[in-house]
């Protein structure tokens, strides 16, 4: 259910992989709370105005720069980051390549850090800057055939650490978010991987103590929350929104 309110009225906010599951959430949340938001991802083509839609290959630093100047010149500037875009990857750490593990970790990781040095100078310029990077259980669970995603997600948390002691002077406030497993898009191809996608599914459902998948919608409301001026204290914060998986050890019905 979607939050109305304005405490983003006059904002500018820039989300990446934007275009479908938590990013579109998230954009589209925060459009409706009052802020004006560039999308970036590698298809926009379904997006429709008001929301902004830029196309952006977070794996390349020029195409990332350019990305993020085109959206400060469309939105008059940038006060909030959303560094949003990840990809998957099964298997342990035997399952893998060397290829595949720099493909990974470079989306997952280093696209978040291009996206935030090219974000900087806007930021640096806002009174209300934030970024908030999407994180996973996985940075704090161990996950089962998940090595290379769980190291990923890993990075992403201490590098919301780092970049909140290096920008808090700045006054640019860094969070993140750990989502439990997601009923998006994504979820979903990875699903189609396995042997049998209905039990996997009903699987990950009962490994969340809400006995359900987490909706996009409500990881977006998470991250409004940590981006929101409201939230002006909050920095170097990881918010889990997870099902209780992290911390709740719920016994089975009726056990």
């Amino acid at each position: 259910m979607m939050v109305s309110g304005n405490d983003f009225e006059g904002l500018r906010a820039v989300v990446t992989g934007g275009a479908s599951g938590i990013g579109r959430a998230t954009a589209e949340l925060l459009m409706a709370r009052g802020a004006r938001v560039a999308v970036l991802d590698l298809n926009v083509d379904e997006l429709r105005d008001p929301l902004v839609g830029l196309r952006a290959d977070m794996g390349d630093r020029d195409s990332v720069n350019a990305a993020i100047a085109a959206a400060a010149d469309a939105l008059g500037g940038i006060d909030i980051l959303i560094n949003n875009v990840g990809i998957g990857a099964i298997g342990t750490v035997a399952d893998n390549d060397d290829a595949e593990w720099a493909r990974v970790l470079d989306i997952n990781v280093t696209s978040m850090a291009r996206a935030s040095s090219a974000a900087l100078p806007w930021l640096r310029e806002s009174d209300a800057a934030s970024i908030v990077n999407t994180s996973s259980i996985a940075a704090r669970n161990g996950l089962p055939q998940r090595a290379l995603y769980s190291a990923s997600k890993g990075a992403v948390l201490a590098l919301t650490y780092a970049m909140a002691t290096d920008h808090v002077r700045e006054g640019i406030r860094v969070n993140c978010v750990c989502p439990g497993t997601a009923s998006t898009p994504w979820v979903d191809r990875l699903l189609a991987q396995a042997d049998d996608p209905v039990a996997e599914r009903a699987a990950l459902e009962a490994r969340q103590a809400i006995g359900r998948l987490v909706t996009p919608e409500e990881v977006a409301g998470a991250i409004a929350y940590l981006a929101s001026p409201l939230s002006g204290s909050t920095t170097g914060t990881a918010l889990e929104v997870d099902g209780g998986v992290t911390h709740l050890r719920v016994r089975p019905a009726g056990s």
